[in-house]
């Protein structure tokens, strides 16, 4: 396979931020899930706040049922996910029938806890096909750039919610130092002062975390 087009790679880079949002996004719903039902009355408004999304829903019940499941609400896992899958869809002769299968079986995992008595046991088989789908990535595809697309975007992705989620500076440097060799691996035009501008931000015990998002956001405005 030669050269990657714009318009694949564009879709590589977003299968990977997808995949990643999904898979961040389960373990913190799975995590928060028993507080919601239990304990927590505003556990939702704070993950409304941290990811930025509107606060639509009415209650924590109405947002354990929405933002799982809801297809029509653009910012639910179930509709980042088919987003995702879309990609996938679209790149099946780049990363093979396997691969998109974990995807697949992933949103197919999505479906059935919505509907579940155990939908804890659903999402977690979700996480478990997600981290498969990115074991094939690297087993499946040989083409070194469409890996380095791919993760490129994932790694984009877990700083962008490590930033949303208030995570620890040694996190956030870790994530940075992972994204940093997948920006070159995906011969995208990188903005390298943003990125410099980014790795500056992130030295210090005291995080300027909306700064810090800005600057993430600027990375391919070349």
């Amino acid at each position: 396979m030669g050269a990657i087009t714009i318009e694949k790679a564009d879709r590589l880079y977003w299968l990977g931020r997808y995949s990643e949002r999904v898979y961040t996004t389960l373990k913190l719903y799975c995590d928060g899930y028993d507080s919601m039902i239990d304990v927590s009355e505003d556990f939702y408004v704070r993950i409304c706040d941290m990811l930025e999304i509107p606060n639509i829903y009415a209650s924590k019940g109405d947002f354990i049922s929405r933002y799982g499941y809801d297809r029509s609400d653009p910012n639910s896992i179930i509709s980042n996910l088919l987003r995702g899958y879309d990609n996938a869809i679209v790149l099946r002769d780049e990363i093979g029938t396997e691969t998109l299968g974990y995807i697949q079986m992933a949103l197919y995992s999505v479906e059935s806890a919505a509907v579940s008595d155990a939908p804890v046991l659903h999402l977690q088989k979700a996480v478990d096909n997600l981290l498969a789908f990115w074991g094939c990535v690297d087993d499946q595809i040989d083409h070194f750039a469409i890996r380095g697309v791919m993760k490129f975007g994932k790694r984009v992705e877990r700083l962008d919610l490590y930033l949303r989620f208030r995570q620890s500076p040694h996190e956030l440097r870790r994530a940075y130092n992972r994204m940093l060799p997948r920006s070159r691996e995906s011969r995208l035009p990188v903005n390298w002062a943003a990125m410099d501008e980014l790795k500056e931000l992130l030295q210090g015990e005291e995080i300027d975390y909306a700064r810090a998002l800005a600057c993430l956001g600027r990375i391919l405005d070349v």
